[in-house]
């Protein structure tokens, strides 16, 4: 019994130095390694070698931290990329929006605040992962490390950004141009024409944008405003030029121009009379009818409407040789003067085609048709029926060559064409027409129909499955002038 109760004590007295062995070994393995992570500094995407200081314990743990470059890339990744960054990696960067660009260069600009590296215990089973949030090079402790060199690239915020690809001939915007600017909801909610001046600001309900970041870039952008609105901007063509451009009288709208242009039928070359010159609007349409060389002679009796017809005149031509690198004609002469009263303005000239836009212009028809050639057209805009009876009464009680060939009204009618959308803002589908002769119960299929419209995504919607609904729009222009077609003739 005595042998046996010794036996037990020697095995628990062998048990317990075997334990306090374990637990040693282990007590000096968790300090090496306390240790090496406070001297584990540098950090590289290649593999990591640490040099061991010869002057540690022989019987200490070596500890390896190294990582492949594959698993080292792993571990820099912060998080998933979305959707957006996938599909925006995979495309080109001349095609990418700019709002794709500021968003990958915000995501860029981050500084990189964690990194990751793996430490392999070499005697035992453990592994941890050591999280290092700053890296103090100057620190005493930071052992001698080799790293492996990256070949540096610069990013991708670095990198300047180029100009979306232009195409042959085109132009971008410069000081000096007429530029329109929009602002689209459902409808036109803001629209202006101004000039771009270095250092101005485009300014509206929506916020404002800088002429400098206009500036450079091609026409028909969307530029954001300080408060996330998005801006049209474009050149004015000349129709837009006349309707926006500062005004003294009331315009011959482009609309009833264009009419009077083809009733005279006007060409290149051709010498054509302007009696009434107002705020320029058809003046300008006629110097780009008859081109570098032909001419217009614009005759106004009031000083102030001459003034902002030359003033509108020459504000487009200015805006024309910064667009187009070019000049444009210069065949326009305006005179301040009573057409009526001033016959040797018109002395030893023949014209082609002749534009009246006057009060009475009964009382220029005497000395204005005698100037036309024959089979020439005189165009007259007057406003109102009365007018139009006035002339037609002073044709009859002349006896001047002319022949009123027409009398016409020039509507334009605004339409509304847009896809049929329903109450929660789902593309309605089109559905096969039911007919009488079939039996009642096709009705719950129908609505079985109505109810997987609504859930289908417009995506999958295939070509001419959505209805369209089409009506005049609700805004129309008005009437704006009468025009009166006369033709030279012999009598």
């Amino acid at each position: 019994m005595a042998v046996y109760i010794r036996f037990v004590a020697m095995h628990r007295l062998v048990r317990a130095c075997t334990s306090s062995q374990t637990h040693t070994r282990h007590r000096d393995i968790l300090v090496k390694l306390s240790k090496s992570r406070r001297a584990i500094r540098t950090f590289s995407t290649a593999s990591v070698k640490r040099n061991e200081n010869k002057g540690d314990n022989s019987d200490s743990t070596p500890l390896s931290t190294k990582l492949p470059s594959k698993q080292a890339l792993l571990h820099r990744s912060r998080r998933h990329l979305s959707p957006l960054e996938r599909i925006s990696n995979l495309l080109p960067q001349e095609v990418l929006s700019p709002e794709v660009m500021q968003l990958r260069e915000q995501n860029q600009q981050e500084p990189d605040e964690h990194a990751n590296i793996q430490v392999t215990v070499t005697n035992g089973t453990k592994e941890e992962i050591v999280h290092e949030a700053h890296v103090d090079r100057d620190s005493p402790e930071t052992p001698a490390c080799v790293v492996a060199d990256e070949p540096s690239t610069p990013s991708h915020h670095q990198e300047k950004r180029q100009p979306p690809p232009t195409v042959p001939g085109e132009r971008l915007l410069a000081f000096g141009e007429m530029v329109l600017a929009e602002h689209r909801k459902k409808r036109v909610e803001f629209r202006k024409m101004f000039k771009l001046k270095e250092g101005e600001r485009l300014h509206s309900s929506w916020g404002f944008i800088q002429h400098n970041d206009i500036a450079g870039k091609p026409a028909g952008h969307f530029l954001k405003t300080n408060k996330a609105a998005s801006i049209f901007v474009r050149r004015a063509s000349l129709e837009e030029f006349v309707l926006y451009m500062r005004r003294a009288p009331a315009i011959a709208y482009p609309k009833d121009a264009s009419a009077m242009l083809m009733m005279m039928d006007v060409t290149e070359g051709d010498c054509v009379l302007e009696s009434g010159s107002g705020s320029g609007a058809m003046t300008l349409f006629l110097s780009r009818a008859v081109g570098s060389k032909g001419s217009v002679l614009s005759v106004e009796v009031r000083a102030d409407h001459l003034k902002r017809a030359v003033l509108n005149y020459n504000r487009w031509r200015t805006s024309w040789r910064v667009r187009r690198g070019e000049e444009w004609p210069d065949n326009v002469q305006f005179h301040n003067a009573d057409i009526c009263a001033a016959p040797s303005l018109l002395a030893g000239r023949g014209f082609h085609a002749a534009a009246l836009d006057m009060i009475n212009p009964h009382l220029a028809l005497p000395t204005v048709i005698p100037h036309l050639h024959l089979g020439a057209v005189c165009a007259v805009y007057l406003a109102n029926i009365t007018q139009v009876v006035d002339l037609l009464e002073g044709l009859r009680c002349s006896s001047l060559p002319v022949l009123c060939e027409r009398i016409i009204e020039v509507p334009v009618r605004n339409w509304l064409v847009v896809p049929a959308l329903q109450k929660d803002g789902q593309y309605c589908t089109k559905k096969a027409p039911v007919l009488d002769e079939e039996p009642r119960q096709g009705d719950e299929t129908s609505d079985d129909t109505d109810g997987e419209s609504t859930t289908e995504e417009d995506a999958d919607l295939a070509f001419g499955s959505v209805p369209y609904v089409a009506r005049p729009h609700s805004e129309q222009m008005s009437h704006t002038a009468f025009l009166v077609k006369l033709r030279k003739c012999v009598k």
